[in-house]
């Protein structure tokens, strides 16, 4: 949809670097839009400015607000997939791209494109599109299940395995991400040096989320409409 390139851009430019509460960080204001799976029609009101006939006036707008940045981004890609923004998919450049969102009416800014190219210069951007493409497998043992994204904070912190109603993380890497001490007995997972259920695939040992969560102190929500864990 967009290059990684151009995504992390906008999000310098729209947001100045700082991941704010509501984790919009493309700027986009509720409008006229429809509710959907991961934007519920909450909103922000602050101040922004917009170009008008070629003046700056100062302003403002209602903004929406996130669960996470991975709903932003779901929501992002709902938008950009509507008719309006067609000349942006079919971009074959990131440069190309950032003039098409121009084009398109994103922004009303005229030097939007411009901004946007040079932060993807000027922090080297580019070596990110390769990697968006880029497919991973689903683990041996895990053949069959809905990969889905776990959050924790507002950001993405795990991929997770949805199967049969249990969804199996990677133990070590988000148990020492959330800061608990893992394991291995030869036969299972340990967190805090308590055993939990495990499947081993790859030399990786997966446990159920909701397990691990509770070992933790935490709590494991499904958000059915976004198809998403959160962490909390």
């Amino acid at each position: 949809m967009m290059f990684p390139s151009v995504r992390l851009a906008q999000n310098l430019l729209e947001t100045g670097g700082v991941i704010h509460s509501w984790y919009n960080l493309g700027g986009i204001k509720v409008g006229g839009g429809q509710t959907n799976a991961y934007w519920q029609g909450e909103a922000v009101v602050k101040g922004t400015w917009e170009v008008f006939d070629g003046r700056s006036e100062n302003t403002r707008a209602a903004f929406r607000a996130y669960k996470s940045v991975y709903h932003f981004y779901k929501d992002l890609d709902l938008l950009l997939a509507t008719p309006r923004y067609e000349r942006v998919r079919k971009a074959l450049t990131p440069e190309r791209q950032a003039d098409m969102l121009f084009a398109c009416g994103y922004a009303t800014d005229p030097a939007y494109p411009v901004k946007l190219k040079a932060i993807i210069n000027q922090y080297g951007l580019k070596r990110y599109d390769a990697l968006g493409s880029k497919q991973f497998p689903l683990p041996e043992k895990l053949k069959g299940a809905e990969q889905i994204v776990v959050l924790h904070q507002g950001l993405v912190i795990s991929d997770g395995y949805l199967i049969g109603g249990v969804t199996w993380v990677p133990a070590r890497l988000l148990g020492e991400a959330l800061g608990a001490e893992i394991d291995w007995t030869g036969m299972q997972v340990t967190v805090n040096q308590r055993a939990l259920e495990s499947v081993l695939s790859e030399a990786t040992g997966y446990v159920p989320i909701r397990a691990l969560a509770a070992e933790l102190g935490l709590t494991a929500s499904w958000d059915p409409l976004a198809r998403v864990i959160l962490l909390g």
